[in-house]
């Protein structure tokens, strides 16, 4: 009989009763995280993404992970995503300009590294570079880091260069 009630009684302290039988208050648990994704696409296959009619914003930045500008100023776009993220009417997506060879060992790797938490498409579409830089930005010259934003397949806003994070929030509150 005695171990009987050591059986219940542990099973109770496991399952998270205690010794009153009521029910011990828990930490909250955490809603999973979307799964990130991570993918070699070529310029029409980002397009797909960029043309959704979802009412959502996307804020696209193309960067490199050997490109300084770019790096130094991913803290302030995850800072900044993660402010965001729960609202179902934005989206980050970061389009890496690395050589597809390195992607797994290279990408991936400061993908992890740096915790980065928004999807990351490598866009390896080299041959075709003179028709999709334009087609993003006519003004675009080709240089990283550049960022765009769109909604319903409707480019809002371009920028080249090193955006600031005080500037990207501006910019996004202008198109919640």
């Amino acid at each position: 009989m005695r171990n009987l009630f050591i059986l219940i009684m542990s099973i109770m302290t496991l399952s998270g009763f205690g010794q009153n039988g009521v029910k011990k208050k828990t930490e909250p648990v955490a809603t999973p995280k979307q799964k990130q994704v991570m993918k070699i696409v070529n310029f029409d296959q980002l397009q797909t993404v960029l043309k959704k009619n979802d009412d959502k914003l996307y804020v696209l930045n193309f960067w490199a992970t050997w490109c300084k500008p770019c790096v130094d100023e991913l803290p302030g776009f995850m800072e900044v995503n993660k402010s965001y993220r729960s609202n179902p009417h934005f989206k980050m997506i970061l389009v890496s300009m690395d050589i597809a060879l390195e992607f797994d060992s290279g990408v991936k790797s400061f993908i992890a590294k740096n915790k980065i938490e928004p999807d990351v498409y490598l866009l390896d579409d080299n041959k075709r570079m003179n028709e999709w830089i334009p087609a993003v930005d006519k003004q675009w010259s080709g240089a990283i880091p550049a960022t765009v934003f769109y909604r319903n397949g409707k480019k809002l806003e371009f920028k080249e260069g090193k955006i600031e994070k005080k500037e990207l929030v501006q910019i996004i509150n202008k198109y919640l």
